[in-house]
């Protein structure tokens, strides 16, 4: 029975292996350019055109739905927590001796105790996060900043990796080869995860405590 157990969790934690992992990315991660609305028709130019203006002494950059940025990654968060506390108490008590017992014991007898404790603790977190991929716009907003989201997605070996990133993004901060960095993202969400390597790592753990508990020494 044990051993039917043991088989249906090592299926179910195949199955949770293959499954994507869960994303703090909201909404859809691409987009395609939006058609133009049908308008009177605009004369073009040799220079000039309607439905793909850019600026003349501006080299090209997202801008509209459906257009790519890129962003380079770099994240770097550290954090530092100290806590400490310290305890002391101390007691005496004094006892009057009855008089028969005073040559042999004293007049009284007196006893005192003191105990102190101290405890200190310190947390340190740190993550970096860096690398550069390309988002799409996704929408433009009425005063001109440019909602964008995407996603990379890559296969290695058994597993996939998977990088998503959405925020909003103001175009003047929109550098030289197009591209951003994350940290000048309003209401970014950055993600990376994985549904290999770690899930496969507890599954180990997992499967050599269960063989190890069945050995009779």
């Amino acid at each position: 029975m044990k051993k039917l157990a043991f088989s249906a969790f090592i299926l179910a934690a195949l199955a949770g292996c293959a499954s994507t992992p869960t994303t703090i990315v909201a909404g859809p991660t691409t987009a395609r350019p939006i058609p133009p609305m049908q308008t009177a028709a605009t004369a073009n130019g040799a220079i000039f055109q309607t439905a793909s203006y850019r600026p003349a002494f501006e080299d090209r950059r997202g801008r509209h739905v459906g257009d790519i940025i890129n962003v380079v990654i770099t994240e770097r968060t550290s954090a530092v927590k100290n806590g400490a506390s310290s305890n002391s108490r101390s007691g005496s008590a004094n006892v009057n001796v009855p008089g028969l017992l005073q040559g042999k014991l004293g007049a009284n007898i007196g006893t005192s105790s003191e105990s102190k404790s101290a405890d200190a603790a310190s947390q340190t977190a740190s993550n970096t996060f860096t690398g550069t991929m390309g988002v799409t716009v996704v929408e433009v907003l009425a005063n001109g900043n440019l909602v964008v989201a995407g996603e990379k997605q890559v296969a290695m070996d058994k597993g996939t990796e998977f990088i998503r990133i959405s925020g909003v993004v103001n175009p003047d901060t929109i550098g030289a080869g197009n591209t951003v960095s994350s940290t000048a993202i309003a209401d970014a969400r950055v993600e990376y995860r994985t549904n290999t390597h770690l899930d496969r790592a507890e599954l180990s753990s997992m499967a050599s405590r269960f063989f190890m508990s069945l050995l009779p020494f």
